[in-house]
């Protein structure tokens, strides 16, 4: 019995080593030129399916190119396995942007939008707007729109003139610039926007979308009625301001100095700052006047607060004495605090006036007083040789630049003097009499005082029930 046991285990052994031999791997062949070709060309199906990128790659020829911006861009906007997949299905054309137009020519406002993580498929939709699904070389450049990879179509064109070629609005300056088997690169001029990015652009810069609660302050009691007191109503645009332009001032330099502008509130109509800027530049320009420009820049915060005012609606008139008027001030003059402020103060006339206006005011009606920032005191004006002459006797000034800087907003007329208010602390000469009252001596007798008929029919009464000495007028 041990035999045929034996053998079946023979024949047992046996079965399973040819199917072994049958199951065994074949040897590796060598791959065909054929395939050699596909995979130099890129246009294998495994190229973006996860066996990486060809080396010859238009992708690496743009990331290894001198459009280091553009590159950078495509690499926040993790777009490199969305253009590795398409260059894996078809061959590509890019239209690449120069550096400068992405980092001088962009606009920074745009840009910031752009690099916001929360518009990260903006940015995605901007790139792809530059690339064709197609590779469309020089040679077989044609005036038509072509889809990209965006979903939007960009128009091609060439110029009639020269024959340049074009994309949407911008001028292809380096057509291929780069020429690989699976794709194209084109050096353009500027960045190409679709209209849903610009529309995505606009959108959130558009105050409509902003659902921020705006603070509102507690409701205010009049206490003359004893009830809430209304709101005010909106001022329209370009009217004059509420306030009188004293209560808009910034507080005394003594108290607190000038504040900052603040972020607007809905009456800034007007770009003040610019126009101050504008004017203390002409200034400076026109020459003669720097001390001026000086102290309103670099000593006080004047010119600050004029650019609030203006912005609030407020016009002004500035008479600027030159640097020769400016010199003649002394030490003392200048050293107490506020000193500054209050000497330009006098020099700001809350009114728009030019020289003619001035002119034919004075002509007109002899003399004008004109308000100033430093309440409660006024500038005179009067006509003098053929001229506007400010200010009293010695302290006064000609008007000797007009119209230095007239804007519809501000007036600058130069004068030759520096202008001081009159000193309500002088007294009275000592040559006017001195009116003394009357010396009060003994010998004098007290004048009676004269009662009226019904005051002394009174006082009889009074004296009749015995009720007189109760009443001092009876006394």
């Amino acid at each position: 019995m041990g035999a045929p046991v034996r053998g079946a285990l023979v024949f047992f052994f046996l079965l399973l080593a040819g199917a072994a031999a049958e199951t065994a791997p074949e040897e590796p062949t060598l791959p065909s030129a054929a395939a050699d070709g596909a995979a130099s060309s890129g246009t294998t199906s495994g190229t973006g399916a996860g066996t990486g990128i060809n080396s010859n790659s238009v992708l690496v020829a743009l990331l290894d190119s001198h459009y280091t911006e553009l590159a950078e861009l495509v690499e926040k906007a993790l777009l490199l396995q969305t253009l590795e997949d398409a260059v894996g299905k078809h061959n590509v054309t890019i239209f690449a942007p120069r550096n400068e137009a992405l980092e001088r020519d962009l606009d920074p406002e745009f840009k910031r939008f752009l690099l916001e993580p929360r518009n990260l498929k903006s940015l995605q939709s901007l790139l792809l707007f530059h690339v064709l699904p197609a590779r469309l070389p020089s040679g077989s450049w044609s005036a038509v729109s072509h889809p990209t990879l965006s979903g939007e179509e960009v128009e091609l064109a060439a110029a009639a003139n020269d024959g340049a070629m074009r994309v949407a609005h911008a001028a292809v300056t380096r057509p291929d610039a780069v020429l690989r088997p699976d794709g194209v690169i084109h050096g353009i001029e500027r960045l190409l926007v679709p209209r849903s990015v610009q529309e995505d652009f606009n959108r959130r810069r558009s105050l409509a979308d902003i659902s921020a609660v705006l603070p509102t302050g507690a409701p205010e009691v009049d206490p003359r009625t004893h009830r809430l007191k209304k709101p005010a109503p909106p001022v329209p645009p370009g009217a004059p301001p509420v306030l009188p332009i004293w209560d808009a001032m910034a507080p005394g330099p003594s108290i607190a100095p000038a504040p900052a502008p603040g972020p607007g509130s809905g009456k800034h109509h007007f770009d003040g700052h610019s126009q101050v800027k504008d004017f203390i530049q002409t200034l400076l320009l026109y020459g003669g006047y720097n001390e001026l420009a000086d102290i309103l820049v670099n000593l006080t915060s004047l010119a600050t607060e004029m650019g609030r005012l203006v912005s609030e609606g407020y016009v002004l008139t500035v008479l600027a004495p030159n640097d020769e008027a400016m010199a003649r001030l002394t030490t003392d003059q200048l050293s107490e605090p506020g000193s500054p402020e209050n000497i330009l103060y006098y020099h700001m006339i809350p009114e728009y006036q030019t020289e003619e206006s001035m002119y034919n005011a004075v002509r007109r009606f002899g003399k004008v007083r004109y308000d100033t920032l430093r309440l409660p005191h006024k500038v005179v004006a009067r006509e003098a040789d053929g001229s506007v002459k400010f200010g009293h006797g010695e302290g006064s000034a000609y008007l000797f630049d007009p119209d230095i800087y007239t804007d519809g907003r501000i007036a600058v007329q130069g004068i030759d003097a520096v202008l001081f208010p009159p000193d309500d602390t002088k007294t009275a000469p000592d040559t006017a009499p001195v009116r003394r009252a009357p010396a009060v001596t003994g010998t004098r007798k007290k004048n009676k005082l004269r009662r009226g008929k019904l005051l002394e029919a009174t006082c009889q009464m009074a004296g009749i029930l015995g009720q007189r000495l109760r009443f001092a007028s009876c006394q």
